[in-house]
């Protein structure tokens, strides 16, 4: 890991040594010497802070969550295995390996004695088991070491009273309680009699940072082998006994009814049918194979009523959001002004594992197992739905392939219960791809609007107004009073829930004067929801190209621009050291070129830099990618590198190819090969994630940091490369395929 470039204060010909001299760079340019030169930081015209400067949105959820945070489970095994029962979904973000880490530092004891499981829904757990908002490290961090540290003192003063010794004088090393004259004991040895309520317990406390060995260490994943050689289970692969392979036949528009069904009789008389139920979503055939229930699902005539996004087109939309866009406060009159608007697209979550669950509902109890970001609501609605007491329900949360928000919603859960109910037996639905693709959550489509008025090399103002088709947060903060307040009358609920995300999240780095942001939401019946970094992708991507245009208008370099506007020096320091450590300014033949973009979020902040090649027209690539990233507190650097790089494929495919065509009320799309995300041959084999060391006592949030700043530079780097004002995104989105029967 080499330093960070020194902010102020250094010469152009020391910094040029340092650069030299690092291991990781062989050559410096001229020019990129040149545009690396630090200049110091001035900003005549300083901006306020935002909300969510003051109070982010993962502040909010850690105060929420506060009086049930140390409701964790933790055990210890005689055999000296530790189980942790994490109140979180694992959805592939590596958070799993992350609280193992946390667990084993402060027990001092092997990382692969940890086995991390995930807890079932647990209504008593109010506002803490909802997974989402890069918040999972950032509210468990203290609350998992705290339980940790307690689990450690009492194993310690187990010792202590069996040996007959002050508790103070054993040490605890590698899962085992060591005496000064040699003797051991291990965890294992010691549970049964550490549980004792009668024990007597010295006060715990987590280790301090200086203290840390494990925590901070680049640590490869818990279940990266499971995962890779299949051994890891997803809900289907799960062994209920009994629950046979359901499907639904879906409507041809979103959010359309059954009216009624044709050849009831005949489909279910076909091969291996056992059921058939109508749904409010659609017709379920329950059947002994999911090719049999695929064979019948498609056999149905079934005649559909409306839904309220019929005959709605993405023209219709695009003119509906620029109609509903806030109004801009400063007048383009005294000053010079950038003036920009930007279309995104609508976008599939797209997660690799499909839609699904498996429900065991009898009589008088239930039985769900699902990848679930919000179990709680989840338990509480499929109660009331099945007319239960919610204690009759158990809903397990089950370790699931993806999710960037989709599963934040339970419909897949809350289907397969109400079909469970129907048939009277265990059932196991999967959503195909083309359900999952067409009728799941979408990212809202949004319009922008931004002005930023500048004179004499300064910004006076900045101002951003976005129109977003509405975004459904109607599962509150994971329990059903916010879930319930969520559906009241339009403007009331979802759009309070709306505008404190949207102004915890938002943020301006920069100190450009009067700055602004505006949020109106527009309801158009499409079925949306959170997706990743979920305002801020398409918010502060945008911004960021407007401030290389800010750059542009005023003769400045991108890199020095951004450098001079700042507020900070953590945020000139990951700006920094990617700039060295991609040699910004480096000569590119023509048609490729360099793009650079910064975010901040969740109190952590990344810049990105990227190479993109558009000399073919039909496969504009991204070659190269520098990410520096601070996150205050890394507890494993590689999960954060896992995680920026994620980011990175998220912002190169919905930058530049993928997004979703809505033509009277579905989407046309319906698989991978239609929603173009970015694959292999379109990511860069050159990548490199610079994670910088611990900057401050507790962890940031990382899951959706890193997609802003890699939509803002690939965005610029395009603009560069081809001379062109991005503008609508993604950048190519041409209908190159023929769309699935409807």
């Amino acid at each position: 890991m080499t330093e960070v470039p020194p902010a102020a204060g250094r010469s152009r010909r020391s910094f040029l040594t340092r650069l030299v001299a690092a291991p990781t760079l062989a050559l410096v340019t001229h020019a990129a010497a040149e545009a690396l030169a630090p200049h110091a930081a001035h900003a005549a015209v300083p901006s306020l802070p935002a909300p969510a400067d003051l109070v982010d949105l993962g502040d909010l959820f850690i105060l929420a969550g506060a009086p049930t945070a140390a409701l964790l489970a933790l055990t210890v095994d005689p055999d000296g295995t530790v189980r942790f029962r994490l109140p979180r979904e694992e959805v592939g973000q590596g958070l799993t390996t992350a609280v193992a880490m946390l667990v084993a530092e402060e027990l001092d004891t092997p990382l692969a004695t940890v086995r991390v499981e995930l807890d079932d829904a647990r209504p008593e757990l109010l506002f803490n088991q909802l997974t989402g908002s890069s918040n999972s490290i950032r509210s468990l961090y203290g609350p998992v070491r705290r339980t940790a540290a307690t689990a450690r003192a009492r194993l310690v003063a187990a010792a202590a009273r069996r040996w007959g010794v002050p508790a103070a004088s054993l040490t605890t090393a590698e899962g085992a309680v060591r005496a000064p004259d040699g003797r051991t004991a291990g965890y294992g040895s010691l549970s049964a009699a550490a549980a004792d309520p009668a024990l007597p317990v010295p006060a715990a406390a987590p280790k301090e940072r200086q203290d840390h060995a494990l925590v901070g260490r680049p640590t490869g994943r818990i279940d990266a082998r499971a995962m890779v050689t299949g051994a890891q289970r997803y809900t289907l692969d799960l062994d209920v006994p009994g629950a046979k392979p359901c499907v639904v036949r879906r409507p041809p528009t979103l959010g359309g009814t059954v009216r009624s069904v044709a050849n009831l009789a005949a489909v279910r008389a076909m091969p291996g049918v056992l059921h058939v139920a109508t749904l409010p979503t659609g017709v379920a055939v329950v059947a002994e194979t999911f090719g049999q229930a695929l064979d019948a699902k498609a056999a149905l005539d079934v005649a559909w009523g409306p839904g309220p996004a019929d005959g709605l087109s993405d023209a219709d939309i695009r003119a509906r959001l620029r109609a509903a866009v806030p109004p801009l406060l400063v007048p383009p009159l005294l000053t010079p002004c950038v003036d920009a608007a930007f279309d995104f697209a609508f976008v599939s979550h797209a997660p690799m594992e499909t839609n699904c669950a498996v429900a065991d509902v009898r009589p008088d109890r239930a039985e769900i197992w699902s990848g679930l970001k919000s179990p709680i609501v989840a338990r509480q609605t499929i109660a009331a739905e099945l007319g239960l007491p919610v204690d009759k329900v158990t809903v397990h949360v089950v370790q699931a392939g993806g999710s960037f928000g989709r599963r934040l919603f339970f419909d897949a859960a809350l289907e397969a219960a109400c079909v469970s109910r129907a048939c009277g037996r265990p059932v196991r639905l999967m959503w195909t791809r083309v359900d999952d693709t067409r009728h799941g959550r979408m990212r809202p489509a949004t319009h922008h609007r931004i002005r930023a008025a500048y004179a004499l090399g300064e910004v006076l103002s900045f101002e951003h107004r976005v129109a977003a088709a509405e975004t459904d947060f109607r599962h509150g903060l994971g329990e059903i009073i916010t879930a319930t307040a969520a559906h009241l009358p339009a403007g009331i609920g979802n759009a309070t829930l709306a505008q404190t995300l949207f102004h915890t999240t938002v943020a301006s780095p920069y100190h450009f004067g009067l700055t602004t942001h505006g949020l109106n939401e527009v309801p158009t019946g499409m079925p949306t929801g959170s997706w990743r970094s979920v305002y801020s992708a398409n918010t502060r991507g945008a911004e960021e190209v407007v401030v290389d245009e800010l750059a542009a208008r005023t003769g400045q370099d991108p890199y020095r621009f951004r450098r001079a506007f700042l507020k900070n020096d953590a945020q000139r320091a990951v700006l920094d050291k990617a700039a060295a450590e991609g040699q910004w300014g480096r000569p590119l033949p023509a048609g490729c070129a360099q793009g650079i973009a910064f975010h901040e979020e969740y109190r952590s902040r990344t810049a990105c830099l990227v190479e993109i090649d558009t000399r073919d027209p039909e496969h504009v690539r991204v070659t190269r990618a520098v990410i520096a990233v601070d996150v205050g507190l890394p507890v494993n650097p590689r999960g954060l590198e896992a995680q920026m790089t994620g980011g990175l494929t998220d912002a190169i495919s919905t930058t530049l190819r993928a997004g979703l065509h809505i033509d009277k009320g579905l989407p046309l799309e319906g698989s991978y090969s239609q929603f173009h995300w970015a694959q292999q041959r379109d990511t860069p084999r050159d990548v490199r994630v610079f994670v910088l060391p611990a900057t401050g006592e507790r962890p940031g949030g990382a899951g959706e940091l890193g997609v802003p700043a890699a939509v803002g530079a690939i965005a610029n780097a395009w603009a560069r490369a081809t001379g062109r004002k991005p503008r609508s995104f993604p950048l190519d989105f041409d209908v190159d395929f023929t769309p699935y029967p409807r």
